[in-house]
């Protein structure tokens, strides 16, 4: 049995206007966490540069050659962040400076190569030496997340060995893709990073459950983001935005056990720094009564088999090395 303990956090914090200034507010809240103890600091859906929340409470943000629109995606496209990059740097020089296991989330432009130009919705996981551990792109952005960035693939789909524990992540409703939720499993999480935007009560719903299923640790992040950091460029829609200082983005972070039980509750509505100490241990217990890839699998009746190391699918561009 893993009886090891680490202290994890979750950063809740407001996004950045810039990408400069996000690098350096995430270097700042990885020191203040590191300095609570925490070997393992986890960031929202991108967190870098900020999530376009807009596409959900702007007017005309689908509209069809729109100059506002392409202006706006073109800022997000400056401050998005190339895997290797120089911005990367940064977050690798914080995760050494900290020695703690980072896991963060970023809108990711490709600069070379097939897809160049082409943003995805990306999570990486930084070793406490700065190494790159585990790069995942979201398979499937969400509705209008289409108009911002490409489909994913599966390279990333999987837990990785760090110090604090076997880590794997999905970006928000990846939580709802089942067969992506058990290639997980069958890598053998101690620990889910679960990201989104803010974590609304479904949210919440997905977060909880994917601890019972998967009888590993979650730690859910979502950000926070008031109205008066909205595009200039685009008008609030009146019924979903009322004033400059409302929340678009309201958090709802939180740590859950493998029991799906909450050791940290949801927080809401302002910055904190959630903390807590996992007992990796706890995932052997708990799997005695669920164990989706052991005893509750029934392997003979269900085929499953992960495209992981499969020839890639036409269309789909490949990853420089790391």
């Amino acid at each position: 049995m893993n009886a090891k303990r680490i202290t994890a956090a979750v950063i809740q914090a407001e996004v950045a206007s810039d990408l400069e200034s996000g690098l350096e507010r995430t270097r700042e809240l990885a020191r203040e966490a590191a300095r609570s103890g925490a070997e393992l600091i986890v960031f929202p859906e991108t967190w870098l540069p900020g999530y376009p929340a807009w596409l959900d409470v702007c007017r005309d943000a689908g509209l069809w050659d729109h100059a506002p629109v392409k202006a706006i995606f073109a800022r997000i496209a400056a401050n998005s962040i190339s895997v290797p990059g120089p911005a990367y740097d940064h977050l690798a020089e914080t995760s050494r400076e900290v020695k703690a296991t980072l896991v963060v989330g970023i809108s990711e432009r490709v600069e070379a190569g097939r897809g160049r130009g082409t943003l995805y919705n990306s999570l990486v996981v930084l070793g406490p030496d700065g190494t790159l551990r585990n790069h995942h792109r979201k398979l499937m952005p969400t509705y209008t997340e289409r108009m911002v960035w490409g489909a994913g693939d599966v390279e990333g789909l999987r837990a990785v060995d760090t110090p604090a524990g076997r880590i794997g992540g999905l970006v928000c409703w990846e939580h709802w893709m089942p067969l992506a939720r058990q290639a997980l499993h069958e890598s053998g999480e101690d620990i889910h990073v679960a990201v989104w935007p803010t974590a609304h009560e479904m949210h919440q719903v997905a977060s909880r459950h994917y601890a019972f299923e998967g009888r590993c640790y979650v730690l859910a992040a979502g950000a926070l983001m008031r109205a008066s950091a909205l595009p200039p460029e685009l008008e609030p829609h009146p019924e979903r935005v009322t004033h400059p200082d409302q929340w678009v983005l309201r958090g709802g972070s939180a740590i859950i056990g493998p029991d799906g039980r909450y050791l940290v509750e949801p927080v809401y509505d302002e910055p904190h720094i959630l903390l807590a100490e996992l007992d990796l241990g706890r995932v052997r217990e708990e799997s005695m009564t669920l164990d989706v890839t052991g005893h509750y699998h029934r392997p003979e009746l269900f085929d499953f088999r992960p495209l992981s190391g499969r020839p890639r699918a036409s269309g789909t561009p490949s990853r420089e090395a790391h």
